[in-house]
């Protein structure tokens, strides 16, 4: 077997699980009632069926007070027992096993109530944490003493639905760690104060929770082996407690993670983008292992089955939490298994469609696989009833996906990139600093379109009087985007390049550069890191609100974060409207008033994009055509990729 130490089994008390691949709790957003539903049981058996040893359920209230968003799983209800239910019988009906989260966030409170108004946060103290901005209501003895019995009830109902385990949800800030967290607890009873009191919340939380199921059932931790910020738990703290929770054997497993949900640097941690190096919590994990005597998970970019059997096989953690691999990938399992890593769609970490809906509400994806979380949609593509010849005009991934699930269906299908490579802007995107790896869309495509049967000729310009030869009864039009004329008023002297030609090789950019935003995506913000890594001196201005305004708040605030550390100016509300020889002219946004920037040798400009040609005069054509992705209306790879999947199986 290629990975002997990934695919051995384990136990966690007297469990038997098939083997070291964790999908860890995540917020999916497919639940809208508090209750587990079909898709939910779908989602997860997915990954069930992929191969998947573990799968841990996305975090379950465990009282009234524990709100987190109105798509929280509400286990302090009874109702929640047959949702479990229906969630455990999908994933043990392919093998895998199946536990429950016991949450509550304590002030780390980020949605709305369903009437759209802010609820009230109880923690420890009336501290407030620095992202969420609710200030929290200090618990009373009696409701630390409510909650901690609520922990027990909930995984009572966990239990009775039919879950193999529970884990008490300890990581990234929530209830527990704010108790351990001495700036975050500033109490003067027994809960507060000394490191054996700050303790006792978590220790009592055990304790009612093992009364409650009984020995046989696991009870797991899961906790962040480091916050990841000054105002949080450190990493020798988090030791120090798990070797005392773990000398009274008060968990059956830790499942160690990074970072905290209380600042925008330890957030990063809780879906880690690219730019973070794979499988970097593991140090963490190794440290947990020389103090306990039970099992230890470790996650944190940990996207393929290589790195997995090294850090298992090093003795760094006994399982590995491969979650986002899986949303990509939901076969990655198998696939390892079978030694097929090529044929392994790799996640990139883009955490665009998966943490990324989440934070807008949105119910969980993939941008590569967009099946993901629409699975009792797209989970099972039936077969074509008749197979026809299809051409796809544009390798890019709208392009690629529409090409490869017309194939996978049984079609013939050819597709024309006009270009020597395929992948669109992709191409200029993986060329950003730190983005290297987005460009595993193509490769990941490619092979996906090469599986499927797929004909691809590059280099293969096609016009509209080409459409008549190409021996297809339907043509799908993905054609993408090009960047669109400026409409601004420039001088003569003026030096004004658009974004995406520095990235082709566009010479002479002077010295003194302003990047100007229009966009509020990865463009602006990766032009401005790229020249200030030359040595220009950038300023960077947005007509957002913010600077990257567009992009999920993980990969923004690192993104900003890295800008400021290389000393690029950033400012909000500044429309471009001119440029001379050595000015730039803004206009605020919000009040119309001029802004002049002088000392500028180039503007770089972000703008947005126009569709490319698209075929739209078409008339007298016997083909079925179509068209999709930027095309249509420029927008992300998100949407080619949804809109190249979804004509792919309706063809």
């Amino acid at each position: 077997m290629k990975f002997p130490n990934l695919f051995s089994p384990i136990r966690i008390k007297s469990l038997d699980i098939r083997n070291r691949i964790v999908s860890t709790g995540h917020q999916t957003v497919l639940v809208s009632t508090g209750i587990p539903n079909d898709e939910l049981a779908a989602y997860h058996a997915a990954r069930a069926k992929g191969g998947a040893g573990l799968i841990i359920i996305e975090v379950g209230a465990v009282h009234e007070s524990a709100f987190f968003s109105t798509h929280t799983i509400q286990a302090y209800r009874d109702a929640c027992i047959p949702g479990y239910r229906k969630v455990a019988d999908a994933a043990h009906e392919e093998g895998a096993k199946v536990f429950g989260q016991l949450f509550h966030p304590g002030r780390e409170v980020y949605g709305l109530t369903a009437e759209g108004t802010r609820p009230v946060a109880y923690a420890p103290s009336s501290v407030p944490a620095e992202r969420y901005v609710l200030a929290p209501k200090a618990m009373s003895r009696d409701m630390i003493q409510e909650i901690i019995e609520s922990y027990a009830s909930a995984a009572a109902r966990m239990a009775a639905g039919g879950l193999d385990g529970v884990e008490v949800v300890a990581s990234h800030g929530y209830l527990p760690a704010q108790f351990l967290n001495p700036i975050a607890n500033v109490r003067s009873d027994d809960y507060g104060g000394s490191f054996e009191n700050r303790l006792r919340f978590l220790l009592e939380v055990s304790q009612s929770v093992r009364r409650r199921i009984g020995d046989a059932i696991p009870i797991g931790l899961r906790i962040s082996g480091d916050e990841q910020t000054s105002l949080g738990l450190q990493h020798g703290d988090v030791l120090t407690a798990m070797e005392v929770l773990d000398a009274v054997k008060a968990f059956d497993y830790y499942n160690v993670a990074a970072g905290s949900s209380a600042t925008a640097g330890g957030a990063l941690h809780l879906v880690p983008p690219m730019r973070i190096e794979n499988g970097y919590v593991a140090p963490l994990s190794a440290s947990a292992k020389e103090r306990v005597d039970v099992p230890v998970i470790v996650a944190g970019r940990i996207n393929q089955p290589q790195e997995a059997e090294r850090i298992i096989a090093d003795g760094k953690a006994d399982m590995c939490g491969m979650t986002r691999a899986m949303i990509c990938d939901p076969k990655m399992a198998a696939k390892a298994k079978l030694g097929a890593v090529d044929d392994i769609q790799a996640c990139i970490a883009c955490n665009q469609a998966c943490i990324g809906h989440m934070q807008v509400d949105a119910s969980i994806s993939c941008i590569q696989h967009p099946e993901t979380g629409r699975e009792l949609v797209y989970g099972d593509k039936t077969a074509a009833a008749t197979s026809r010849k299809v051409a796809v005009i544009g390798g890019g991934p709208a392009g690629m996906k529409a090409a490869m699930v017309a194939a996978a269906r049984g079609h013939k299908v050819r597709l024309y990139e006009r270009d020597r490579q395929l992948g669109g802007q992709v191409r200029l995107a993986q060329l950003l600093p730190g983005r290297a790896e987005f460009g595993g869309i193509i490769t990941n495509f490619e092979r996906e379109m090469q599986l499927a049967g797929v004909e691809v000729r590059i280099g293969a310009s096609i016009g509209k009087a080409d459409l008549r030869d190409l021996d297809a009864e339907v043509v799908i039009v993905a054609t993408g985007a090009r960047p669109r004329a400026s409409d601004m008023e420039t001088a003569d002297d003026a030096h004004v390049v658009e974004a995406s030609s520095i990235l082709s090789g566009t010479p002479n950019i002077g010295m003194n550069v302003v990047v100007a935003d229009r966009r509020g995506d990865w463009i602006g913000l990766g032009i401005a890191e790229l020249l200030a890594t030359r040595g220009h001196s950038v300023r960077y201005r947005t007509s957002g609100y913010m600077p990257g305004q567009g992009l999920h708040s993980y990969l923004r605030d690192q993104w900003i974060g890295r800008l400021h550390s290389l000393g690029v100016a950033t400012e909000a509300y500044s429309r471009l409207f001119g440029v001379d020889g050595d000015s730039a002219y803004f206009a605020h946004t919000a009040t119309e008033e001029a802004i002049v920037v002088e000392g500028v040798d180039t503007v770089v400009l972000s703008d947005h994009y126009a569709q490319a040609a698209a075929f739209e005069d078409v008339g007298g054509l016997d083909n079925e055509i179509h068209w999709i992705g930027d095309c249509v209306s420029p927008r992300t790879v998100e949407e080619a990729v949804y809109e190249g999947l979804k004509i792919g199986a309706k063809i």
